[in-house]
């Protein structure tokens, strides 16, 4: 079996030593070069052509995002970018994710874990054999994620007509499951066909629960949904703290919607995108005919801290029938366990389709339980969302 190429850039010399001493411990993979800065590392792409990237984001003569930018365009690879855990830091990343970057991992979190055999160690060897052996459906993948505008190059203000919602309804493809009643006897279990219901009740909320390939794909879902939804969107990404709140300031500035970072005892009010915390569960109460974010860091025993699967519970004792919930790309199961009790209480579930995802992980597991209500594709969902919530 082919060894998988890895190509490591770092300035410095000790990120790069740890970096290449944990790639040493997966005889899967191979160390194929390093590079000092960014023009090195468009050169040795082109040279070496890696499966894989590790890329720094500053360093000397051309930063990572200059190299990336260049990368995609000449020569696409699947690169993971490893950031500080700044604000500056969180910024780039978000951009990173923008200009077609598959993953980001924090740098204190690898010099933390190097010799590990647990722990993040682990999860960066997962995620450089998981992302270099599936380059070709990578690449075209993030090539889509860059041909959605990036915030920053659209306007400091809220755009009136630059991006228009996608049509609440779509034509019935071969291959399609178009039907109200048929996963209530058949559960749908296979990801490769497009499958919608017809709408039963409007929804007065919409729960999203995505991780690995999140924020680019958040990018081509919450910036075409309408100003006049009509309801409040809560979504939970698997992200450190100190890149929540960059995650939400780059999707406000190319939504209709308001988007904001949760707070504590914040009140949902229709037509806001609420991105819960990174570090914190997102819970919610209801007060008299009103329903509040709750921040809470029980349980502290999950694995996912924000937990999709908390999140959704928490709703569902609220909303029950009236919640939307949407399964994104993402590693892991997290959803699952809360998505069925949605199922249980008549809520609508729906999970992206395994072809659109950067990692099948998250939705997988929830149309494998037999729990998804429909399965379309990344560009869908904005519509499917405007759809059954305001038709």
């Amino acid at each position: 079996m082919n060894k998988i190429k890895v190509l490591v850039v770092d300035d410095s010399f000790v990120m790069r030593r740890i970096i290449e001493s944990i790639i040493k411990q997966d005889s899967e993979l191979e160390l194929v070069g390093t590079a000092r800065n960014g023009e090195e590392a468009v050169r040795f792409t082109k040279e070496l052509s890696p499966d894989v990237i590790t890329m720094d984001i500053e360093m000397p003569k051309m930063s990572g995002l200059e190299a990336l930018d260049i990368i995609m365009k000449e020569k696409p690879t699947p690169v993971i970018m490893v950031s500080s855990l700044t604000h500056d830091g969180a910024e780039a990343t978000i951009k990173a994710l923008s200009l077609g970057a598959v993953d980001f991992i924090p740098k204190q979190m690898l010099n933390d874990d190097v010799n590990s055999t647990s722990g993040i160690a682990t999860d960066f060897l997962k995620r450089l054999k998981r992302f270099g052996s599936n380059k070709a459906t990578l690449v075209r993948l993030m090539m889509t994620a860059r041909s959605a505008k990036p915030a920053s190059s659209i306007s400091s203000t809220k755009p009136s007509s630059l991006i228009k919602p996608a049509p609440s309804t779509k034509p019935i493809l071969s291959g399609t499951v178009n039907t109200a009643t048929a996963l209530k006897d058949t559960p749908v279990t296979d990801s490769s066909k497009r499958v919608v219901v017809s709408r039963s009740s409007h929804k007065r909320i919409v729960a999203i629960g995505v991780s690995t390939g999140g924020p680019q794909s958040l990018q081509r879902v919450i910036p075409f949904l309408p100003e006049d939804l009509g309801v409040p969107v809560v979504i939970t990404q698997h992200m450190p703290a100190e890149f929540t709140a960059s995650l939400a300031k780059h999707l406000d500035v190319s939504s209709k919607l308001k988007v904001v970072e949760c707070a504590d005892k914040m009140k949902l009010e229709p037509n806001v995108v609420y991105i819960a915390k990174g570090g914190i569960h997102l819970k919610f109460v209801k007060v008299s005919n009103n329903v509040y974010i709750e921040l809470s860091p029980e349980p502290s025993t999950v694995f996912n801290i924000p937990s999709v699967d908390v999140m959704i519970s928490s709703l569902v004792g609220i909303y029950g029938s009236s919640c939307m919930g949407v399964i994104m790309t993402g590693m892991g199961s997290d959803g699952a366990k809360g998505l069925k009790e949605l199922k249980a209480s008549n809520g609508l579930v729906l999970a992206q389709d395994e072809a659109s995802c950067v990692v099948y992980g998250m939705p997988r597991s929830v149309v494998k339980e037999g729990t998804a209500d429909e399965i379309v594709p990344l560009d869908e969902i904005a519509s499917r969302i405007v759809f059954h919530c305001k038709g």
